[in-house]
Parts: C-alpha cells; structure tokens; sequence
C-alpha cells in the first residue's frame, strides 16, 4: 500500500482556541496518534503518562502521551497522542480513524468516510 496524509488540527481540550496544524501520516499499524512534543507543549498539552509501545521492527519504548482533541476531515474526535522527538513525523492512528467512521482505501491509496460508524450492539444481561 502507498503512502496517505491527511492535514488534521490538534486542539487543547482545555482550550479550544490553542490548536496546532500538521500533515499527519495515516498509519493503520499504529493504534494512536503521534506528533512532535514541541508543537503540543506549544499548545499547553502536558504528559498524562507514560505507557508501553511497540515499534514496527518489533522493538519495545516507553513513550510519554497525552490526550486531545483531533480534527480532520470535518470531524473531531478525542484521540490519545504520543509526545513524539521534535523532528518525528505526525501520525493518525487507526482509533482516531475508525472513532469517526473513516478507513483507508488501499486501492485508490484515500480516506473514505464510511455510511455510518461501526457500533456493535451490546446484548442486555439476563
């Protein structure tokens, strides 16, 4: 599969009004997102914690992360983002992707909004 970008603004949950813009890879083997920690403590975001990540050569890194507000394709979604080395580049993590009911078409190497976002239906417990 190719490469797919999307321009997505991060917003300070807190507030709204300090947002950050970038050109983010889409990047369906990460669960969430990541993005330069200069850019987000710019906007006032801080750690949250600390958690556990695999790397894709199988590797294992504890990565501070944090949570905002993701905004991209007209949709907003509350997204957990990596505080990533200040020259890493932007990654959309499949959650924040599927949270809003978009998912990559490898064959025309997009985004496409699907009909309706996925919600499985939880049966009542007897």
């Amino acid at each position: 599969m190719g490469v797919v970008h999307v321009t997505a603004a991060v917003r300070n949950p807190a507030d709204p009004d300090l947002v950050w813009e970038g050109l983010f890879l889409v990047d369906t083997g990460a669960v969430d997102c990541l993005a330069p920690r200069a850019h987000l403590e710019a906007i006032g975001l801080a750690p949250k914690g600390q958690r556990l990540y695999s790397l894709a050569d199988g590797s294992e890194i504890r990565m501070e992360f944090t949570v905002a507000q993701v905004e991209f394709m007209g949709e907003i979604v509350g997204a957990t983002i990596v505080l990533g080395e200040d020259d890493a580049e932007p990654l959309l993590g499949v959650t924040a992707l599927e949270s809003v009911g978009i998912e990559v078409d490898p064959r025309n190497q997009t985004l496409r909004r699907l009909p309706a976002t996925r919600l499985k239906v939880l049966r009542p417990m007897r």
